[in-house]
């Protein structure tokens, strides 16, 4: 039996094979977007764009939201459900051309529009060729869902009259009383004509050829995105960093507590946190990466390349991160040890003076390869502290999701206004004039890190054994330091925490406390204060505008 099936293909068969369609067209549409986007350069891909013109645009409570339930896979989630919402569009699309054929291609053609005008729009776009990706993908695939719905109305094989009667030997079907077709071709009186097929097997044969081709083209487009990821592979494992002029001095022996559960001392690159805007991690060839430093208060441009930097004295220091979405007790700090040049150093080769000796700028806009800005007051970098721009990190080149070749580190600010990653634009100027990215979301212009601490080996609704129960954690306030931890069980009175020994104060600090646990319920607390005398506050505030505040508190249950 063969697969021509000599009825016309209606009701929800015809509705199921149109949704297929639609969503093998999607498919190809994206697919061969990212094919030319590898060509172009993977930002301008269209799931990309349109993810980081949704970040953009997504209010900052629900940016905060997304981090604190999906915390570094948020990126992915976001990658994940624009796909989704592209599948069940495409599946719509693909029923609605089974109705009206040039519809479905149409809204291929217009989701094309929109990724085309998100990629052009985005901070980083330099040319109109971004709008290639998203372009090219969607007339590939309206062309494709317009061929396939054809497929589904293509008659193949000899058509059956509605009576069911066979046809004769030479193509011509009698009519239910014998008589054959009018010499016109038309049917003899009295007969009825017959309904178009649809033909099974080439439908099959058209979707498979086009899933694969599809394929091909994805495959092909991954290959191209890692042929020129292995340059800047290749140029970050050439790196030899050289030996600090700077050393930072050895971790105190007892700086490191020797506990089940506490946060290690120094905080390994892999666990390091990764919190940023960035779909896509840039991989940037550090032969080509270049750095512009120019604005208000500068005496001459100056371009920088990634070797002349490390021909200039580094400095090493040890100095703690901390996020400004992080919550009380959150994850989003982290200790390492950076290595780089002292942004002072290179501001004052510029001609560059902070506010506080007459100079005009007082904030410094770093511009990052995928577009962020980042606002930092050049007071801050200027004033003694250990503000760098790194190039290791842990003794090593930084890795790709921490900036390679080279990010901005500054003690005692959260990071969206001090740590810009993959930088390659210094611009000084003013705060009047200028807004950077967070900053035109709500965010406030100068965030100094909050004291904050956090119990780690105490998880919520544990239940640990009556006796004595090690309580211990960290406490930050980079740039003040940490002079006194205590914690509270229930509404007991405070009392204080063995410190473990300081580094400096722009790291954090491990503390401990040896509880004697009795049987029940019980909550735990914890607080800092800082060598400036200022106690964390027990008032409870969300991260926006300038970080949280609170007491991080674990509910156990004692056994």
């Amino acid at each position: 039996m063969d697969d021509v099936t000599h009825q016309p293909l209606r009701g929800t068969g015809r509705l199921s094979l149109g949704a297929l369609s639609g969503l093998l067209a999607g498919y190809a549409a994206v697919a061969v977007a990212e094919l030319v986007a590898a060509a172009v350069r993977p930002e301008a891909g269209p799931v990309v764009a349109v993810g980081g013109a949704a970040i953009d645009r997504t209010p900052a409570p629900v940016k905060d939201w997304a981090i604190r339930q999906f915390g570094t896979d948020d990126k992915l989630v976001l990658q994940l459900g624009i796909l989704t919402v592209l599948g069940v569009l495409a599946l719509v699309l693909g029923m609605v051309a089974t109705r009206w054929r040039p519809a479905g291609p149409s809204g291929v053609l217009a989701f094309g529009v929109v990724g085309a005008l998100a990629a052009v729009g985005r901070p980083d776009s330099t040319s109109v060729t971004d709008a290639l990706p998203s372009a090219l993908g969607a007339v590939a695939g309206a062309a494709l869902l317009y061929w396939l719905i054809g497929r589904l109305d293509r008659t193949t094989g000899p058509m059956a009259p509605v009576d069911g009667s066979v046809p004769s030997a030479d193509g011509s079907v009698p009519s239910a009383d014998g008589s054959v077709p009018s010499a016109d071709g038309g049917p003899p009186a009295g007969a009825t004509a017959a309904e178009p097929g649809w033909d099974r097997r080439g439908f099959i044969r058209a979707a498979t050829a086009a899933a694969a081709a599809s394929t091909g083209a994805g495959l092909a487009g991954r290959v191209l995105n890692g042929t020129q990821g292995q340059q800047a592979v290749a140029s970050r494992n050439a790196v030899t960093l050289p030996v600090p002029s700077s050393k930072a001095a050895p971790v105190p022996r007892g700086a490191a507590l020797r506990i089940n559960g506490i946060s290690p001392f120094t905080t390994p690159n892999g666990d390091f946190y990764r919190v940023d805007t960035a779909l896509v991690v840039p991989k940037v060839d550090a032969t080509r990466w270049r750095l512009r430093i120019h604005g208000q208060g500068v005496g001459r441009e100056v371009r920088l390349s990634f070797d002349d930097l490390l021909g200039m004295p580094l400095i090493e220091r040890d100095i703690t991160l901390t996020c400004v979405s992080n919550e009380v007790g959150g994850p989003y700090a982290g200790n390492a040890r950076w290595t780089g040049v002292r942004l002072r150093d290179l501001l004052e080769r510029c001609g560059v003076k902070p506010p506080s000796k007459g100079g005009s700028a007082d904030q410094l806009v770093a511009r990052s390869v995928d577009g962020m800005t980042i606002g930092t007051p050049v007071e801050a970098v200027m004033d003694g502290r250990d503000a760098m721009l790194a190039v290791g990190m842990n003794g090593q080149p930084l890795p790709f999701e921490h900036g390679f070749p080279v990010r901005m580190v500054v003690p005692g600010l959260y990071g969206y206004v001090s740590a810009c990653k993959w930088i390659q634009d210094i611009e000084l100027t003013t705060f009047d004039a200028y807004d950077s990215y967070w900053v035109k979301r709500g965010w406030a212009q100068r965030a100094p890190v909050k004291t904050q601490s956090r119990i780690d080996t105490l998880k919520p609704f544990g239940r640990p054994k009556a006796g004595t129960v090690m309580v211990a954690g960290v406490a930050w306030a980079q740039h003040r330091g940490i002079g006194k931890v205590e914690v509270q069980v229930d509404d007991g009175p405070w009392q204080e925490a063995d410190l473990a020994a300081e580094d400096t104060r722009d790291t954090w600090r491990q503390w401990s406390y040896a509880w004697q646990a009795t049987q029940g319920s019980h909550t735990v607390t914890v607080r800092a204060t800082d060598r400036t005398g200022e106690t964390q506050t027990d008032e409870r505030t969300q991260t926006i505008p300038d970080g949280a505040s609170g007491r991080h508190s674990v509910a156990v249950t004692v056994d």
